[in-house]
């Protein structure tokens, strides 16, 4: 994990020296702290997807292209093959893997995403991005939180939602819980 976040923070820096901005400008951008930015861009902490996706929506860069570090060519079709998804573990529970970094210029960025059950008591992490978000729950169990309200939701189970709400979810029952995310 430490590995991919320095390699993330890498590319945030390369974007940013890219395009000549000082990294006031893209923390104000992003509604971050100057502080905080700098963090993300040392790689000393985790950057979660939602200020990646902001990122990528306010500079027009394929947000994959930030996560994985490939520029997307396909235009027509992009085929994912089971279990070869261009893959990031954020955090040591949550696994993000997706299924169309290929595709360039996306509407929405499909991803499978693997949580893993934490410690009980611990904290729900929440987010925020610009768009919607759909989430399809392919196995386990999970309680998803938007803006206070908590909803558990099963195998089979869906969610759309607007997620410039805060919101985060956690595995339950002690096991993980495997999930289609795309965000809009």
């Amino acid at each position: 994990m430490d590995e991919q976040i320095k390699q993330i923070a890498e590319r945030l820096r390369g974007l940013r020296d890219a395009l000549e901005l000082s990294p006031e400008e893209v923390a104000k951008a992003c509604q971050l702290s100057t502080e905080e930015y700098l963090q993300m861009e040392s790689g000393t902490v985790d950057i979660s997807v939602s200020v990646l996706h902001q990122i990528a929506q306010t500079y027009g860069v394929e947000l994959t292209t930030l996560m994985f570090g490939d520029e997307p060519k396909m235009s027509s079709y992009f085929v994912t093959r089971k279990n070869k998804g261009v893959a990031v573990e954020r955090v040591k529970a949550y696994k993000y893997q997706s299924l169309a970094a290929g595709f360039a210029h996306r509407k929405g960025n499909p991803f499978l995403v693997t949580v893993h059950p934490k410690p009980e008591g611990t904290p729900i992490y929440r987010n925020t991005h610009p768009g919607q978000e759909f989430n399809y729950v392919l196995r386990g169990r999970m309680l998803i939180e938007i803006n206070g309200k908590q909803l558990i939701l099963e195998e089979g189970d869906s969610i759309y939602f607007d997620s410039e709400q805060p919101h985060g979810m956690m595995a339950l029952d002690g096991e993980k819980v495997c999930f289609l995310a795309i965000i809009l």
